[in-house]
């Protein structure tokens, strides 16, 4: 975790998706915070919340989000579709912006299949939208994993009954005498 950065709560998390939604912001929650609303339980410290939000909610979400002390951290991996924004705290948001057609193809931003949006779940007593679970599994083994996304995976294959590919299983040792 990056120093500057302050770990996000529970309590940070609710607050933060809550007033979004008070705003008209309609949110999907993705990554870490994502994982522990599908499974039912916090599995580890965050350093952000991952959101996802439709291109037409973005005004609003920077309009709200800027009232309250959260302005956009430079970096040369943002673009306009996703990119960070930290508040005076240290709280970091990781926004991730997309659009969907008539059709319901995605026309801009992070490229969600339509029926990855398709998640509910709680945060505490919050009820969110979020990555559906099929969708969580299959982004969180598409890549090489860290072990935090680990943690996720068998947290996910335990909830949903997925299988754990070979190259995303923990595997346990023991010493030899």
């Amino acid at each position: 975790m990056n120093e500057s950065w302050a770990r996000i709560t529970l309590e940070d998390a609710i607050e933060i998706i809550d007033g979004l939604e008070h705003a008209g912001v309609a949110v999907w929650v993705d990554g870490g915070w994502c994982v522990d609303a599908l499974v039912g339980q916090q599995l580890r410290t965050h350093d952000d919340l991952d959101i996802a939000i439709d291109h037409a909610d973005e005004p609003a979400l920077r309009d709200h989000l800027a009232a309250r002390g959260y302005a956009l951290v430079p970096s040369v991996d943002e673009s306009a579709w996703n990119y960070v924004l930290a508040h005076t705290s240290g709280r970091h948001i990781d926004v991730h912006v997309f659009e969907f057609d008539a059709e319901g193809n995605n026309t801009y931003g992070v490229a969600y299949p339509r029926d990855s949006l398709t998640g509910h779940a709680t945060l505490g007593d919050l009820e969110v939208r979020c990555i559906a679970p099929d969708w969580m599994f299959s982004f969180k083994t598409g890549y090489p994993p860290r072990p935090r996304d680990l943690v996720d995976i068998q947290a996910l294959a335990h909830r949903f009954g997925y299988e754990i590919p070979p190259s995303h299983r923990i595997v346990h040792c023991r010493e030899i005498p």
